[in-house]
């Protein structure tokens, strides 16, 4: 048992939208917070809020469903310190725990079980000068790195990221929502025949902007 607490904007339960696990049902914990601010942001609600809740009673919450799938996410979660106790608990609870992270915040303490999920912040996000590149390296065939795409600069840029920094992780690139239609990404990836995994946010498609999917 364990005393700690975290700030929760929401623990909701519907289909993983994007990454790997895409389309299976799961707990999402999101967390409130985040250091930053970029330009195609989809939770600016969870940037404030004050609302504590002990992480066993969070625990307790995530097993009223019947999934091994958890993510957790924000905000950027990390910037919590006891998020690692989170983690490290639903880990071992036999959970196949997501982790959702900007890239800005040192992953060292992650649990190497826990699929990171890396949003490395291209140009248009605002936020680029905020990515700890050295946090790639670190990254295991288990995790993922993403690349939000707003506008073909932001393609060639993601394209040139990825050959300075070699990742063993699965790369995922991802058109903003709005700027840039997934026929042209797609087509951009098959012309640089590029070894990466194009993918679409399967909630939004579903339930369009509606908050807590």
């Amino acid at each position: 048992m364990t005393t700690d607490s975290l700030n929760i904007n929401e623990i909701f339960y519907s289909l993983q939208g994007e990454a790997l696990e895409v389309g299976l049902p799961s707990v999402f914990i999101r967390l409130t917070g985040c250091p930053l601010r970029c330009s195609y942001c989809d939770t600016e609600y969870a940037f404030k809020g004050n609302n504590l809740i002990a992480i066993n009673d969070i625990v307790a919450e995530v097993e009223k469903y019947n999934t091994k799938y958890v993510c957790v996410t924000g905000g950027e979660p990390l910037a919590q310190k006891n998020c690692s106790i989170l983690l490290d608990i639903l880990i071992s609870k036999d959970y196949k725990v997501s982790l959702e992270t900007s890239g800005s915040i040192d992953i060292d303490n992650v649990d190497d079980r826990v699929s990171i999920v890396m949003d490395v912040k291209t140009p248009s996000s605002g936020e680029s000068k905020q990515n700890k590149y050295i946090n790639i390296a670190k990254l295991q065939a288990n995790d993922q790195l993403k690349f939000v795409i707003g506008s073909k600069s932001d393609f060639d840029w993601s394209v040139d990221i990825l050959k300075k920094y070699p990742t063993k992780a699965e790369k995922l690139f991802s058109p903003v929502f709005g700027d840039v239609e997934p026929d042209q990404l797609a087509n951009w990836i098959l012309e640089g025949q590029l070894r990466v995994r194009m993918q679409l946010q399967l909630h939004k498609l579903l339930w369009g902007d509606a908050k807590g999917k």
